[in-house]
């Protein structure tokens, strides 16, 4: 399933966006089919900003990182990439395929190793993901708060951290999915260090955003 931007985009106001993104960024419409952009398109639609994910069948633009989000994201992915066992891998900013009109974007995830295809891979299965983390962001508040995590449980997806801004510090909110019924359940906060032993023995001095 591919769709194609319009030459020129038609007079009057820009449609409303999941996120405000300049008509400038976009290269026309896109106009979607009936049942809304499948999870195959991000690697086919044309000039799509970066970062674009697919939430419910709609395309999702995000606004300019902050310096806040880029910080946490690198701070966690060096600490994740340190502890890892051999048999797992750590990405940021890379999608996850939850099923046809789903692929959203975490900003971390811990995969099996056996995960890996190659240079040119785009996307996870769920089902090859054992964390997901989502740094929240003043423009995707609800999605990375309700919508993703919801998203992730339903696929399976075992952990699921959400990272808040604290004064300039992250806070990490760290969830586990509940056998019983199957959605997420929190099981600790954290603010200053973050010590957990899943998905495995990890031991994170949350300060050191401080420093970087």
């Amino acid at each position: 399933m591919t769709a194609a931007p319009l030459p020129d985009p038609p007079p009057g106001p820009v449609p409303e966006r999941s996120s405000a993104v300049p008509a400038s960024a976009v290269p026309g419409w896109l106009i979607p089919p009936p049942e809304g952009f499948g999870a195959e398109d991000l690697d086919h639609l044309p000039q799509l900003p970066a970062h674009t994910e697919l939430i419910d069948g709609s395309l999702v633009f995000v606004s300019p990182q902050a310096n806040f989000h880029m910080l946490t994201i690198s701070l966690l992915e060096s600490a994740l990439r340190q502890s890892a066992p051999a048999d797992r891998r750590v990405r940021r900013e890379m999608t996850v395929t939850l099923g046809r009109r789903q692929r959203p974007e975490p900003d971390v995830i811990v995969i099996r190793a056996d995960a890996v295809s190659g240079p040119d891979q785009t996307t996870f299965r769920p089902d090859e993901v054992l964390l997901a983390v989502e740094v929240v962001s003043p423009d995707s508040e609800e999605r990375d708060r309700e919508r993703k995590p919801q998203l992730y449980a339903k696929a399976g997806i075992p952990h699921f951290w959400r990272v808040e801004n604290s004064s300039g510090r992250p806070t990490v909110y760290v969830y586990e999915i509940d056998p019983a019924t199957g959605s997420y359940c929190l099981t600790g906060i954290h603010h200053e260090r973050l010590k957990v032993t899943v998905p495995f023995d990890l031991d994170i001095d949350l300060t050191e955003i401080d420093r970087y």
